[in-house]
């Protein structure tokens, strides 16, 4: 089998830039990129709203959608993705929706726009009643159950035009179907939920990652993950403690603490410094949301660490003025000595991968590895990164109104 493909892809009117973007792929995957608008950070990758409608507009007889919000605005990409969305309902592809409760507010129009698609049941589940503190945080989908995408891309139109994300367009078989047991098994348990029963655990012990092949799926919360899908915590920092050379990552948000409540969450940190101190060379890449106390103090705590460098980035405001919860970069990802990629949905910090649901990708390829690592690289030098200054107290971030 051919290890690496790289073909040229014709363009579609759903591109936000208006020009056409290449496809690049292994076999099994394609890595999909939102550049955002009004900034120099460009790759030759195909955009997330050319690569849902497509899948969309080939599902001939199922689409299952797990996702944290629906957030549409016309005239924006998301909208043809709705669209291509309708029409398969309307040539009879049945459709089922799962959303998290507690981001219905933000999603009340999306949802409205669902519910009017034919053939298409939307269920929102309150993650926090089968597992306390969680959320449905992932951000994922399979059509006919033979092509899945999952990244950092929220179903929402910002996601696709003013956030720096990444995803995976996937055809392997077995992550595919390991893709579809997880929403299988959250699409039932709103079932049990909705009817006042408790959600029973499929695992008393934290299932262990299939390490041993070239690409496989991990999941969160491990107690429901269904068989043959790996505990992402536990896989993370093994993942972590492999590395010989270099460790790059980009993520949202990263701390040692709960995101609801602060308590201290030390597993991945301690992996990192563990990683530094073996004289393994980290470069975390995180978004200026991350500045908020405390967990600027944290990053402040890492960085002080030999081998440890990390840079704070800042997008600039869209010329149409400030955008809510948007202009950030939010893609979630890691690669290790230029050969191991990890990719999901899941920020670094207490509530993800211990409480919510979220799902991540381990793919051990090089050429693969090393786009990735290009698109790192890109926002790491450039105007937007600057390094974080231990000194420097910084504003509260604005995330919202």
């Amino acid at each position: 089998m051919k290890r690496f493909l790289k073909v040229i892809c014709p363009s579609i009117s759903l591109l936000a830039t208006g020009a056409a973007m290449a496809a690049f792929a292994i076999p099994g995957f394609e890595l999909v990129y939102t550049a955002p608008v009004e900034t120099t950070l460009q790759q030759d990758l195909r955009l997330p709203a050319e690569v849902w409608a497509e899948m969309f507009s080939s599902a001939q007889t199922s689409i299952d959608i797990a996702e944290f919000y629906v957030t549409n605005k016309a005239g924006e990409p998301l909208e043809p993705v709705m669209a291509e969305l309708r029409k398969a309902g309307e040539r009879g592809v049945k459709i089922r929706f799962l959303a998290e409760r507690k981001m219905a507010q933000n999603s009340l129009e999306g949802f409205e726009l669902l519910r009017a698609i034919k053939n298409l049941e939307l269920r929102v589940l309150a993650f926090s009643d089968v597992k306390p503190d969680g959320i449905i945080h992932a951000k994922y989908f399979v059509v006919d159950r033979k092509a899945a995408y999952v990244g950092s891309q929220n179903f929402d139109w910002r996601s696709l035009k003013h956030i720096h994300e990444l995803g995976l367009k996937i055809t392997e078989e077995e992550i595919v179907k390991n893709l579809e047991a997880v929403f299988e098994t959250d699409w039932r348990a709103y079932e049990k939920v909705s009817s006042g029963r408790p959600v029973p655990r499929l695992n008393k012990t934290k299932p262990k990652a299939p390490s041993g092949k070239k690409a496989y799926l991990v999941a969160s919360p491990w107690a429901f993950n269904p068989p043959g899908v790996g505990d992402s915590e536990s896989e993370l920092v093994r993942l972590i403690g492999t590395a010989q050379k270099e460790i790059a990552v980009q993520l949202l948000d990263y701390a040692p603490l709960s995101f609801r409540d602060h308590r201290f969450y030390p597993p991945i940190d301690n992996a990192m410094r563990n990683a530094a101190v073996r004289g393994v060379s980290i470069k975390l890449l995180v978004s200026h949301w991350n500045t908020d106390l405390p967990a600027l103090d944290h990053l402040k705590s890492l960085a002080l660490i030999p081998y440890v460098q990390i840079k704070v980035a800042t997008l600039p405001e869209a010329k149409e003025g400030f955008i809510p919860f948007a202009r950030v970069v939010h893609s979630k990802y890691m690669v290790i000595d230029g050969k191991t990629l990890w990719l999901g949905t899941s920020n670094w910090s207490g509530g993800y991968l211990d409480n919510s649901r979220n799902v991540e990708l381990v793919i051990q390829d090089e050429p693969l590895a090393a786009k990735v690592l290009a698109v790192h690289s890109q926002l790491w030098d450039s105007p937007y990164s600057e390094k974080l200054d231990v000194a420097k107290e910084y504003p509260k971030p604005r995330r919202g109104p």
